[in-house]
């Protein structure tokens, strides 16, 4: 609008944004300065906070003429962030913005000063399967009221190496799905992925990454993984979707004070689909409501041990959560 008035015929894609222009008028200088090529969509980033009395000035005066737009958050030291700035611009009055800030703008006064230079890394993605051997380990750290009950858990048997060879100042944990603590994962294991935060190494031939593969697993008898590599992030997405369809396959050892025939458990074959109202386990309430949730267990095999005791395997959905799984299928056939 302001441009029009002044006669400008520009549309809004003919205006080019200051930090855009900003971007254009430095980029060359800093790669002929360090000698490196400027990549806009590198994960390196230098962060460089600016001290400028006048701008402070121009903050000062679109809070007065915009109070609601700048409120105090817990983790902004300024009320004046890029977006309530923008938010005041856009509700101001343009007479009022004009008599404050003339076109074309007056020169500054008085240059900037740097108060802070910061460089970082963006974030680098390590994904995986584990298998997990011990049933006495957590998958991530056991502490309820402030009380750690194990000593360990399946994410820092891993991310502890990880976070020593990526350099990394902290790191996220997550995985498709979890189990028990008292409940094993065979097979080809459960897909997990770590995030770093800030590595201050991020560059790996895939030998380096078979060997630190390998120091994990010589590093502890309760865990083992396989397949680990580095990737993107898009690709943690897809890791934890469809997480409610998948299936999972358990086995029991089951007693019963009946004594039992192998014939009279045969029956329990040709169930398919049974659906289940699963409360919240109370091992898990800590950390989770009280609810009752649906779940199905898609079929069952039962094979004959003696007259008081058979092995069930169950193929159930997602989130079933066993042993208390079995005991309401039992009581309701026996």
């Amino acid at each position: 609008m302001l441009f029009r008035k002044q006669s400008l015929s520009l549309g809004r894609d003919d205006i080019v944004q200051l930090k855009e222009a900003y971007k254009w008028i430095t980029h060359p200088l800093f790669s002929e300065e360090l000698g490196v090529p400027i990549d806009g969509k590198s994960l390196f980033e230098v962060s460089v906070v600016f001290a400028h009395p006048e701008t402070v000035e121009d903050c000062h005066f679109l809070a007065a003429k915009c109070p609601d737009c700048f409120k105090p958050a817990k983790n902004k030291q300024s009320v004046f962030t890029r977006m309530a700035v923008m938010k005041a611009l856009n509700k101001i009055k343009e007479e009022d913005f004009l008599k404050q800030f003339p076109c074309p703008p007056n020169s500054p006064k008085a240059t900037c000063t740097v108060l802070e230079i910061e460089c970082a890394h963006g974030a680098v993605f390590v994904a995986g399967r584990y298998n997990k051997y011990s049933r006495n380990l957590p998958q991530t750290p056991w502490i309820i009221d402030g009380e750690r009950k194990l000593e360990s858990s399946v994410e820092e048997l891993i991310s502890d190496h990880l976070l020593t060879v990526f350099k990394a100042e902290s790191f996220n944990f997550s995985s498709s799905g979890r189990e028990d603590v008292d409940v094993r994962t065979l097979g080809n294991g459960r897909p997990f992925a770590i995030e770093l935060v800030n590595p201050h190494r991020v560059h790996f031939t895939s030998q380096e990454i078979k060997e630190l593969q390998q120091k994990i697993n010589n590093s502890s008898n309760k865990i083992q993984v396989r397949d680990l590599q580095l990737v993107t992030r898009e690709a943690i997405g897809h890791m934890k979707e469809g997480e409610e369809e998948k299936t999972k396959t358990y086995s029991a050892l089951i007693w019963t004070n009946k004594v039992i025939q192998k014939k009279d458990i045969e029956f329990l074959n040709d169930i398919k689909d049974l659906k289940i109202d699963q409360k919240t386990p109370l091992r898990v309430l800590h950390r989770r409501p009280l609810a009752v949730r649906a779940r199905v267990i898609h079929s069952m095999e039962s094979h004959y041990v003696d007259e008081h005791h058979f092995r069930l395997y169950l193929k159930t959905q997602a989130g079933t959560a066993l042993p208390s799984a079995e005991r309401t299928v039992l009581r309701k056939y026996f």
